[in-house]
């Protein structure tokens, strides 16, 4: 790709730095609304809600990310996603994850945590999309 036509995307969360690279795109879920992030985009500073972060690599591969919180920025073609949790698919225990929906779900509103079911609804889309996607 011609330079300047790729994004320098760095994943990090308050773990540890999950992903770096380039990109084609970038898909992620605010409290506005969806947002796609291309080469170009105006500079942007916006929460992250909990849902998979959408990744196109420069190589066409996609990858997915379950973002639980944060935000991210975007300023001459870097976007940098601060999460406050973020898991890549591969790391995802997919049994344990529908075990935590499933439990979330029994609890109802009477759950201390509101957000445990969307939390376990998004490891699910994430672990059960993953790498590779076409």
């Amino acid at each position: 790709m011609a330079e300047g036509s790729t994004l320098e995307v760095a994943v990090v969360s308050a773990e540890r730095l999950l992903w770096q690279g380039e990109a084609k795109s970038v898909v992620a879920k605010t409290p506005e609304g969806e947002i796609g992030i291309l080469p170009g985009h105006e500079p942007v500073l916006a929460l992250l809600l909990e849902s998979p972060l959408r990744i196109e690599e420069s190589d066409g591969n996609k990858m997915m990310v379950a973002v639980h919180g944060g935000f991210f920025s975007v300023d001459s073609n870097k976007v940098n996603v601060i999460a406050e949790v973020a898991e890549l698919a591969e790391d995802i225990d997919l049994e344990r994850a529908q075990t935590a929906l499933s439990r979330a779900q029994a609890a109802g509103d009477e759950t201390e945590d509101p957000s445990a079911l969307k939390r376990a609804e998004t490891r699910i889309t994430v672990a059960g999309t993953g790498k590779g996607l076409s």
